[in-house]
């Protein structure tokens, strides 16, 4: 299904199920495929699974316009609103988590039921009070380390079923680094922490053992600053932890969602 963004761009999601309503948003390059374990699983607990494709991912348009955090987080709130979602759950994967702090930032938590981050450290940039940043990158680094290719984000190979669909997306529609570089760069020079602290619903996190990208502490550390934060480290697990340990993945998502 698409939607047209205010700033008249197409957005591409799927709407599945009925109940609770779940909206999900995946990472940097990544499109939303990258869920196709958990959809059905969710479904069928009796959710309502909104799957998003942000601007320029998978097979919503590719563009110039909009390549900000701030433009994301409203791309999500205008589909919200379109679909006249209540209380939704908010779900993301890397710059998807990051998207919804950015949103939380734009409209507070009153409207939304929980929040969850899979493998997304609050601060990108390491500093002497923050050495969970993204692998060992510091100010001095800045931008230059992220025209570098970031390696791999898995520890190992994704679900087959989930790896066939999201290599049919890109050859179907190939993710341009170059096109996306200037939301890469602000995506990276964000400090959520404040954020976090503000947040008065369930937050909960889930990192990845062996994720190639964060030092999987930082989960810990994060949930502490929120009232109502917790963490679940899932084993043998790298950065898009729901396609390498679905089953996993699933188990500690749904009994996240059942303290709800």
């Amino acid at each position: 299904m698409h939607f047209i963004t205010s700033d008249h761009v197409q957005l591409d999601y799927t709407d599945q199920g009925s109940g609770q309503p779940i909206v999900i948003l995946t990472g940097f390059g990544g499109s939303k495929d990258i869920w196709h374990a958990q959809i059905p699983v969710l479904v069928q607990a009796g959710y309502r699974v909104i799957n998003l494709d942000g601007r320029c991912q998978g097979l919503s348009e590719h563009t110039v316009k909009g390549l900000r955090m701030s433009r994301r987080a409203v791309d999500a709130h205008e589909l919200i609103e379109k679909l006249q979602l209540k209380q939704p759950i908010l779900l993301g994967n890397s710059m998807g988590a990051a998207t919804w702090f950015a949103y939380a930032s734009l409209y507070g938590d009153t409207g939304i039921k929980a929040l969850i981050d899979v493998d997304q450290s609050p601060k990108m940039i390491n500093t002497p009070d923050w050495p969970y940043g993204f692998k060992s990158v510091q100010w001095v680094d800045f931008p230059d380390y992220f025209r570098m290719l970031l390696g791999h984000s898995t520890f190992k190979h994704i679900d087959d079923d989930t790896y066939a669909r999201v290599t049919a997306v890109e050859e179907q529609a190939p993710f341009d680094g170059k096109l996306m570089f200037p939301l890469l760069v602000n995506h990276a020079v964000q400090d959520w922490r404040d954020i976090i602290r503000q947040l008065t619903v369930p937050f909960l996190i889930i990192a990845g053992e062996k994720s190639p990208f964060f030092d999987s502490d930082f989960a810990a550390v994060t949930a502490k600053m929120a009232p109502l934060g917790q963490s679940v480290v899932i084993p043998d697990a790298g950065h898009i932890v729901m396609a390498e340990q679905s089953a996993a993945f699933n188990e500690a998502l749904l009994a996240f969602l059942k303290t709800l």
